[in-house]
């Protein structure tokens, strides 16, 4: 009678072990298939984007190769900081007239997509530099924030031009 309520308690224990790794593997299945469904929106955001930038014509180089001033830069400038970013953009009225606007990194793809046509007078591209006025304790942070905005610009089918190698 003791064997055979050890031999149950056994069965009844393997049984539950059973239980926990389908319960394990359901839940890394479920998490897999969440991830999936969030990398699908992510690439359907990513084509919308591109797609709506393909209004704005590729950048022409010659454009812009001799524009040394950043006061000078026709297109949007951004100037990125530990925290936050500035977009800055000439008017179209053909003056040296710029608007700014100051923006957290969350909010730049839908700033740039909202830019009008007429911001872009070299084409799709985008200067970009570290803000000067960045304290010396946060480089370090701003300069992962400008890679960052970079990459992301990049993905969104924009040209950047380092405005930190010029």
């Amino acid at each position: 009678m003791a064997l055979g309520l050890c031999l149950a308690g056994a069965l009844l224990g393997c049984h539950k072990e059973e239980q926990a790794v389908v319960g394990v593997a359901q839940t890394a299945v479920t998490a897999e298939q969440k991830a999936q469904a969030a990398a699908q929106v992510a690439a359907a955001e990513s084509d919308r984007q591109r797609t709506q930038l393909d209004r704005i014509p590729l950048p022409t180089k010659s454009l812009y190769i001799d524009v040394k001033d950043a006061s000078a830069w026709a297109n949007p400038f951004l100037s990125v900081d530990a925290e936050t970013m500035s977009l800055r953009i000439t008017s179209d009225s053909g003056s040296n007239r710029h608007q700014e606007a100051t923006l957290h990194p969350a909010d730049l793809a839908q700033a740039v997509l909202a830019l009008p046509p007429s911001a872009w007078r070299y084409g799709r591209v985008i200067a970009v530099a570290e803000s000067p006025h960045t304290a010396v304790k946060d480089r370090p942070k701003a300069r992962r924030n400008v890679e960052a905005v970079v990459k992301q610009l990049n993905d969104m089918g924009i040209v950047v031009e380092d405005w930190q190698t010029r």
